[in-house]
């Protein structure tokens, strides 16, 4: 053996050291490759196909029609084209697509007040009569109008809503016309014999005898952003709580001397404060509960000088506080838990996992069923509910702002119990936040 070879034990402890080393230079590059990944994943899964996501997507359906009776004295009869068309809609609609709710029309109202439906799908008293009359009135002269279907579009459920439901409108009005179509001109022929024909313009308002409105229920105000604001001002409280736990939790970290502070090429490390992690943790939370309060209060200005309509304004100040501060508590206790990890951990909960969740811009029954799962606790969309409910559906609790309130509570709740858990387990296991040694790097 050469003077100059190492020690068996020597040389496995530098084999370890720099598989260790190694190791450690790969990690951010998997890290950011994991993490850009999920990123794609959850982003192109939620805008890529919609309309063949569809599941479950609410449309309430309202049969007004009275009927018709015809016929001379003795061989009357009554029809009902509307019911007809109810029985073939809810034959031919998809029940895995659409959730087609059969109401009466109050109770519709109730429906689409409450944005439990992005759309209402009406029958008018009159469509049979209308219908009779355009047959009769095809082949003598006068003004005569269609029968008429309208869909009550819900804007405020955001502007893809609207889209899918006016499709969704379009297809059902074209499958009523290729019924009733064919059976008006028989109808109207036999009426007039074999020896007249019908003319190409006639046959051609019989083929398509019904006519679509397409309306909204009550239209988004002024200052809405056609029914996105709701969705950014979620969006603006969630990213307040979340990057302002982070901006909390290195401020007091390098005033508590846990955490070195740069300042350009310079940076000062101040001793370590004696103080536990339960203690610090604490402090974190009060400071995120009085900037929540000061942001709050600014956003309440912004809007107002910007011109954004809120029907609730003091309701949405209030919740804007409670959950900036839910969001800050919760972050903040991921990252007492497990460390700088903590950043990655909190932009995974709350933004790549939580915007494509949030039903603000395509509907949640619009999206993969995996991310319409993620829908029932991410706070994104619990956040969203809540704010849409104060800013255009004047604080209805049915609305989201009771589910929106109850799930910020359980997730206050959540990240208090977990941070108090966590800290304390550490300080009672004396597993203290004195600095280690960094590794050596070899030239």
């Amino acid at each position: 053996m050469s003077d100059h070879s190492l020690p068996e034990n020597t040389a496995a402890t530098a084999a370890a050291q720099s598989n260790s080393l190694g190791f450690r230079w790969v990690m951010p590059v998997i890290v950011v490759t994991v993490f850009t990944t999920l990123l794609g994943l959850m982003y192109l899964a939620y805008v890529a196909k919609p309309d063949q996501n569809l599941h479950g997507y609410s449309i309430a359906v309202v049969n007004s029609d009275v009927g018709e009776t015809t016929g001379p004295p003795g061989q009357q009869q009554t029809v009902n084209y509307g019911t007809e068309v109810l029985d073939a809609l809810v034959a031919a609609t998809s029940q895995d697509k659409f959730d087609l709710r059969v109401v009466g029309i109050n109770e519709a109202e109730h429906l689409v007040k409450d944005g439990q439906v992005y759309g209402v799908l009406i029958i008018p008293g009159d469509f049979s009569k209308r219908l009779g009359i355009l047959g009769a009135g095809s082949v003598v002269p006068g003004d005569v109008d269609k029968p008429t279907i309208t869909m009550q579009t819900n804007p405020r459920l955001g502007p893809f809503s609207t889209s899918i439901s006016t499709r969704f409108a379009d297809q059902t009005i074209a499958s009523v016309n290729a019924e009733l179509g064919p059976r008006l001109t028989d109808r109207v022929q036999q009426q007039l014999g074999a020896g007249t024909q019908l003319s190409a313009t006639t046959r051609l308002l019989l083929t398509e005898p019904v006519r679509p409105i397409i309306e909204p229920y009550h239209g988004v105000p002024e200052g809405s952003g056609q029914g996105l604001t709701a969705f950014f001002y979620a969006l603006t409280i969630l990213l307040g709580g979340m990057t302002g736990a982070m901006t909390v939790h290195a401020i007091i970290d390098s005033m508590l001397g846990f955490a070195p502070t740069e300042y350009g090429p310079y940076f000062s490390h101040t001793p370590s404060a004696s103080i536990s992690r339960l203690r610090t943790l604490v402090i974190k939370w009060a400071v995120i509960a009085v900037a929540a309060i000061l942001t709050s209060a600014a956003l309440s200005g912004i809007t107002a000088a910007v011109g954004v309509h809120v029907d609730q304004p003091f309701a949405l100040f209030l919740y804007s506080t409670f959950a900036m501060t839910a969001v800050g508590v919760t972050a903040l206790s991921i990252q007492a838990a497990v460390g700088s990890a903590g950043i990655l951990v909190n932009l995974i909960l709350f933004v790549i996992l939580g915007m494509p969740s949030a039903g603000g811009t395509i509907p949640v029954e619009a999206v993969p069923p995996f991310i319409h799962w993620l829908a029932e606790f991410e706070p994104l969309r619990q956040v969203y509910l809540a704010v849409r409910s104060l800013m255009y559906f004047d604080g209805s609790a049915a609305a989201g702002l009771e589910r929106g309130m109850w799930m910020t509570t359980l997730g206050l709740g959540v990240g208090l119990l977990f941070g108090l858990a966590v800290t304390w387990f550490y300080d009672h296991k004396g597993l203290t936040r004195n600095a280690r040694p960094a590794p050596q790097i070899a030239d």
